[in-house]
């Protein structure tokens, strides 16, 4: 880092936590989780549906898997969907795409056939391994795709035996929760480490520079963009991450993460797939955090020592009357990140676990961190915390000119785990990164100890239960309905969410109704981008020049 910023949060830094991270430590991040399978070999590495995988069945998995990968023709730089819910089988295929050198692309499993299309296409995908709960997805768009290669998951398969059996039965069965597919030339991805267990695996070497994700996000503008993340930039924040929670985080491995957060987002993807398990944690995988009664089960279960989450979810638990009855004494770290922490959340956890939570701040274009409340250390409630080691923030003002402190402004960020850029959009890279500094978008205050303070959003973006919703693609969706003339769509408070989009509709048929648009957006939205409001006008408010006036409509 050069010497142009006052690091003032420097001298606040608890006393395990470096001024900086030195990225050059690994060559890549393959070497950082190779050293894992070696260092904590003995130790749980994940465990979902009570199965348990040590880190040294996950290091031989992954190689058969990888070995898989190369019997069927995938080469380094080749792109490879992994859409599936916090599943064994995600982390073992995500340590195999990195042995094998493939670029991995995370996909929301719940994305519709217009989403997946655009992602598939944009990133030039060539295989996918995905969960057969959404396998009829793919059927129905994969001619319009450049996928040749596909791995079919199950829920079961994993777990094995009896057990195994019966978690398929009332999954397709009970639950009817695998619509009907009909895919060729598919493999199970069982059957996949079987075959790759007798093929020869063949090293691949990567570089600090290489992409080996892309991470799909709307940026601070519309369309969702593959966000091009190195080896370099996830290196950095695992240990950033690392910094942050070394003084409550066993050095000698054998914690407990509670991982709820979804392992295909940038926020549970670093922290809990990469930072946590690099430091010998045992995963215990949620893969449905909205089925509360079974996150309790688990809770109460398996005890964590460490849970990162945010704040719709960790509300829903402290709404849950059999949480504070729970024996929270071996809790040591909460996080919570990816939308904005209420105080109220922060207060009633804190009285119900004896655990304040640390609150931090990023973005995807960050890999994601770059702020936090050091964990074990000094916690202000109400900030993003402190810019994580080798990381430099500031405060601009719209011409890019730097702020003193108190003054409100554009939050930049400069660090090691800022993106190379957005992939095949060299203009919306160059509008976001400027001088080495990355736009986030996002107006905020420093105070006079380093701590930053998020105070509003310079962009139109909704944050729906910390995931980003742009209402662009929600009006170029709605638009295309033929009973709809003209739509805008805002972001509006919700206790439960943060924020919910709410669209205003000017009706081209009298006879459309609430419900009708509620609809076409299911069919055309994941399920946190349909909006929760429709309100119908006669007409929109507008620029001289046309342009709608979200703000107006905001406040109307």
């Amino acid at each position: 880092m050069t010497e142009d910023v006052n690091r003032i949060w420097l001298k606040n830094y608890s006393p395990t936590q470096p001024a900086t991270i030195d990225v050059n430590v690994y060559p890549n991040l393959l070497a950082a989780v190779e050293e894992a399978f070696v260092k904590y070999k003995n130790l749980p590495a994940f465990i979902c549906f009570d199965k348990n995988l040590t880190y040294e069945q996950v290091d031989v998995m992954s190689r058969n898997l990888a070995a898989y990968f190369q019997s069927i023709g995938l080469v380094k730089g080749d792109r490879i969907v992994l859409m599936m819910p916090n599943i064994l089988q995600y982390p073992i295929a995500l340590y195999a795409a990195l042995r094998a050198g493939l670029t991995i692309v995370n996909t929301n499993p719940l994305y519709t056939q217009r989403e997946m299309i655009h992602q598939f296409n944009d990133s030039e995908a060539k295989a996918i391994i995905i969960l057969e709960n959404f396998a009829h997805n793919l059927e129905a768009i994969l001619n319009r795709t450049s996928i040749e290669k596909i791995i079919i998951a199950n829920m079961g398969e994993m777990v094995g035996g009896l057990k195994g059996m019966l978690i398929n039965y009332v999954v397709r069965k009970k639950k009817k929760l695998v619509p009907e597919f009909h895919l060729s030339d598919t493999v199970s991805f069982k059957k996949a480490l079987q075959i790759g267990a007798s093929k020869k695996f063949t090293k691949v070497e990567t570089s600090h520079e290489d992409t080996i994700m892309l991470q799909y996000t709307g940026g601070t503008t519309g369309v969702a963009k593959g966000a091009m993340l190195t080896n370099k930039n996830l290196i950095a924040n695992m240990l950033q991450m690392g910094a942050n929670m070394n003084s409550v985080v066993n050095p000698k491995g054998g914690d407990r993460n509670f991982c709820c957060l979804p392992l295909y987002h940038i926020y549970g993807f670093t922290v809990n797939a990469l930072g946590l398990f690099s430091m010998g944690a045992c995963n215990i995988l949620v893969p449905n955090p909205r089925d509360m009664s079974s996150v309790i089960k688990d809770y109460k279960k398996y005890r964590p020592t460490i849970f990162p989450g945010i704040n719709t979810l960790l509300n829903g638990i402290l709404n849950n009357p059999d949480f504070k009855n729970l024996d929270h004494s071996q809790l040591k770290g909460t996080s919570a990140g990816g939308m904005a922490l209420q105080r109220a959340v922060a207060d009633r956890w804190k009285e119900v676990t004896g655990i304040e939570i640390a609150e931090g701040w990023g973005m995807t274009e960050t890999s994601p961190v770059a702020s936090f409340n050091v964990m074990g250390g000094k916690i202000k409630q109400g900030t993003i915390g402190m810019p994580v080691s080798s990381t430099d923030m500031r405060i601009v003002d719209d011409n890019l000119n730097p702020l003193p402190i108190g003054e409100r402004g554009e939050i930049q960020v400069r660090g090691p785990q800022v993106m190379k850029g957005y992939y095949k959009r060299p203009e919306a890279t160059a509008e976001t990164i400027k001088d080495g500094w990355l736009c986030t978008g996002d107006i905020g205050i420093m105070d006079e100890e380093g701590y930053f303070k998020i105070v509003d959003r310079k962009k139109d973006m909704i944050l729906v239960s910390g995931f980003n919703v742009y209402p662009n693609e929600i009006e170029d969706v709605l638009a295309l309905h033929p009973k709809i003339l003209e739509v805008a769509c805002v972001g509006v408070k919700d206790d439960r969410a943060g924020e919910v989009p709410k669209v205003f509709v000017v009706k081209r048929d009298p006879s459309l109704t609430e419900s009708e648009v509620i609809a076409y957006a299911r069919q055309n939205l994941t399920g946190y981008k349909v909006p929760k409001y429709v309100v119908f006008k006669t007409e929109l408010p507008k620029t001289n020049v046309g342009k709608i006036l979200r703000r107006e409509l905001r406040d109307s």
